[in-house]
């Protein structure tokens, strides 16, 4: 398993309410319009992070995390597993405390990196089924 149950709890409940959602753009029919939904309504302060730069949920996109002009506390990856080790990297150059790979994106390389680097990090798993488990 990627990220324990004490990993997916933290990220939750302690990381800090900021999620960047790589990959959400206004497509309803995408599984990141969703989430992110799920996620506000737990708290969550999602920043849309998509080449579209879409506002989303009321909040302003951005192109890419490095133009997010604020700290951001999880990174939350929605693209395919090939590109999905690079926002990893670019998660621990901007200072996010943690990464979440949705479900089945899968980098093994990329969680290890991550790890090494003093992250936390979950690996195909989904926020918007864990948090509703936490009972908050």
């Amino acid at each position: 398993m990627y990220g324990t149950p004490e990993t997916i709890r933290r990220i939750l409940t302690e990381t800090g309410d900021t999620w960047a959602v790589v990959g959400l753009s206004n497509n309803r029919m995408r599984a990141a319009y969703g989430v992110a939904e799920v996620l506000q309504r737990f708290g969550k302060r999602i920043v849309p992070v998509h080449p579209k730069a879409e506002t989303v949920h009321g909040e302003q996109g951005y192109a890419s995390l490095a133009e997010i002009p604020f700290p951001v506390d999880v990174v939350d990856v929605f693209v395919n597993s090939e590109l999905a080790g690079a926002v990893a990297d670019q998660a621990v150059e901007i200072g996010a405390k943690a990464v979440w790979f949705q479900l089945d994106v899968i980098d093994e390389a990329a969680y290890e990196r991550t790890r090494a680097a003093g992250l936390d990090m979950v690996m195909h798993r989904c926020p918007a089924i864990e948090i509703p488990k936490l009972g908050r």
